[in-house]
């Protein structure tokens, strides 16, 4: 038996090798696209820095100090090669280290994420195992309605509408931001400001970071929340159709042993692949509810990046989220393995 552990942990950590491997030229095929599309934007980004008003000398020396000048295969290159030394560059917008302006922004879309996903997995996962328990009844007719609308309905559109219904109308929720204007964040530990409030036992905070998280959790969460419903719905039906539970049904088990610890539990894998996917795309696609909510996040960062074509910014943005992507779906297809015993490597 230990020895059978041991092979199959082996197996893992060299599927794991393997993955990584496969992901390198993936990345490197990003950052060709990327750097490619951002350069073929129309505009100078030295002009942006130094206004209309400058010299020509001006915005020639600001090209030099940037490598603007040099052709897009040596930029690359040049990039490139700081990327394998842990550099993302230094941003032309304002002249910091791409590295530390993305350690400074991307703690609040990690929060807005894992918010989102929770609340996505918080209500997507009940809805779905209510909707497929009660199947072509009511509340199946509500989860479908519910997801419909979740999944056709534009982000930014349901933004402006939740501000104008629960921030300017009724005033219940606060508009933007982390925090108000008039308070101050909690100590950094994590940079997530829900667990640092925890950390400080400052409720009040934590209550106010709360209330601030609420109206742009949903907003991202809307659509994936929708997709997730449907999952759960469909994976259930189709377990909860298989003649194991019929069996554990004529057997006596009640209705809810029988669909959370027998069904429910046979139906995770496609729920988990939706939530890992889920969580790469909350990840990467927070700039529309980050715009609209001001929230100073990574998708804000990106959106200023590209106003100013700031190219390493919109580089060190894409790659990050690339990366966080691969490792997110890799941790998902190792998990099988866990949640399904009879899945080999």
């Amino acid at each position: 038996m230990h020895g059978r552990d041991s092979l199959e942990r082996m197996r893992i950590l060299a599927y794991i090798i393997k993955r990584v491997l496969a992901a390198i030229p993936v990345l490197i095929g990003v950052s060709i696209l990327t750097f490619l599309i951002s350069h073929a934007i129309p505009g100078d980004p030295a002009r942006i820095i130094v206004g209309p008003k400058a010299s020509k000398e001006a915005v020639e020396a600001i090209r030099r100090e940037h490598g603007l000048d040099r052709p897009l295969p040596v930029q690359y290159v040049r990039y490139m090669t700081g990327l394998m030394q842990g550099d993302l560059g230094q941003s032309i917008r304002n002249h910091r280290p791409v590295t530390k302006d993305l350690a400074d922004f991307f703690p609040a879309t990690l929060e807005l994420t894992l918010a989102s996903l929770v609340l996505c997995l918080a209500v997507g996962i009940p809805l779905g195992i209510l909707a497929a328990v009660q199947r072509n009844r009511l509340a199946d007719h509500v989860a479908r309605v519910f997801s419909v609308i979740g999944v056709s309905t534009p982000v930014f559109w349901l933004g402006l509408m939740l501000l104008l219904l629960f921030y300017r109308n009724l005033g219940w929720l606060p508009g933007s931001g982390r925090l108000d204007i008039t308070s101050s964040p909690p100590a950094a530990v994590t940079g997530l400001y829900v667990i640092d409030a925890v950390l400080a036992r400052d409720w009040a905070l934590l209550k106010e970071v709360l209330s601030h998280l609420i109206l742009p959790a949903f907003c991202l969460s809307y659509v994936y929340l929708a997709v997730i419903t449907r999952i759960v719905r469909s994976s259930m039906i189709a377990v909860l159709g298989q003649d194991y539970i019929t069996t554990a049904k004529a057997n006596g088990l009640s209705t809810a042993r029988v669909v959370f610890k027998h069904a429910f539990k046979n139906s995770l894998i496609p729920t988990v692949t939706i939530a890992g996917l889920s969580l790469g795309e909350l990840l990467g696609g927070a700039i529309l509810t980050e715009t609209i909510f001001a929230w100073p996040g990574m998708g804000k960062y990106v959106v200023d990046s590209i106003n100013s074509l700031d190219f390493p910014a919109i580089m060190g943005f894409t790659l990050l989220a690339s990366t966080a992507y691969v490792v997110i779906n890799l941790g998902v297809d190792v998990l099988y393995a866990f949640l399904n015993p009879r899945i080999r490597y």
